[in-house]
């Protein structure tokens, strides 16, 4: 880190704490050259996800756009939203891990519909209706019998 009074690369951290928000450390440093003092913000970088769609346009990831799609799929159902939250932060969190700067809409879906699975049965079967784009009550009774399976 250089000094901006006099140019140093050389100090030292008198303090270090986080941000109010916790999304970055703010540290009080001293240049070792003159001795002043100056305050720098350390973040975490974030790469930009891309969501490749079905049509095969590209998109920025949008939390909130994943959420309401959930949400809609919960209505009337007891799903804390907390829950929701989190499952939404396991997903996003999967999908920075996986270090790759582009997933597939399909693939944000089925693990979507991984985790609806576990939390509520009928939220799942809604999100997958939507998501599957059931075109009869076949392919929503071979849905249906896929979770009776699996339990």
């Amino acid at each position: 880190m250089r000094c901006m009074y006099c140019g140093n690369t050389e100090s030292k951290v008198v303090d270090s704490r986080s941000t109010e928000d916790g999304t970055a450390i703010r540290r009080r440093r001293e240049c070792l050259g003159c001795g002043k003092r100056f305050t720098t913000y350390e973040k975490i970088e974030s790469v930009p996800i891309i969501v490749i769609k079905k049509d095969k346009s590209r998109q920025s990831f949008d939390r909130e756009k994943l959420q309401r799609g959930i949400l809609a799929s919960c209505v009337n159902r007891p799903v804390p939203l907390h829950e929701i939250d989190q499952m939404i932060d396991e997903i996003e969190g999967e999908i920075h891990n996986s270090l790759d700067r582009e997933v597939s809409s399909e693939k944000i879906g089925e693990m979507v519909m991984e985790k609806l699975r576990d939390l509520d049965e009928v939220s799942y079967v809604r999100f997958a209706s939507v998501y599957k784009h059931f075109k009869d009550i076949e392919t929503f009774k071979e849905e249906l019998a896929k979770l009776t399976r699996n339990e």
